[in-house]
């Protein structure tokens, strides 16, 4: 059982890593108004993980702080994720074999 948290550890610090880079790029790329990161993809990031990196990205690059979307969104994921891991992490098996 070890070795799924190692994974999942990796994975996750790989895909919120991910998504500071994406906040960076897109930021450096819009302030030369070269090819953008297209915004569903920074939300999709996010939806698989990478929701607090990318979270941190908007502020350390403050990048897409002035869209509402994103302000909210963002933190949105977030939390659906925590509340998420909560549940599968707390939850009796048997909720899941019914």
């Amino acid at each position: 059982m070890k070795g799924i948290w190692v994974i999942i550890i990796i994975y996750l610090a790989a895909v919120n890593l991910l998504g500071l880079i994406l906040m960076g790029v897109d930021k450096s790329r819009a302030k030369r108004r070269k090819w953008r990161v297209p915004e569903a993809t920074l939300f999709l990031v996010a939806a698989i993980g990478g929701s607090l990196g990318s979270i941190a990205g908007m502020y350390i690059f403050r990048h897409k702080t002035k869209h509402l979307y994103f302000v909210i969104g963002m933190p949105l994921i977030l939390v659906i994720q925590i509340i998420a891991a909560a549940i599968l992490l707390f939850a009796p098996l048997n909720l899941f074999f019914m």
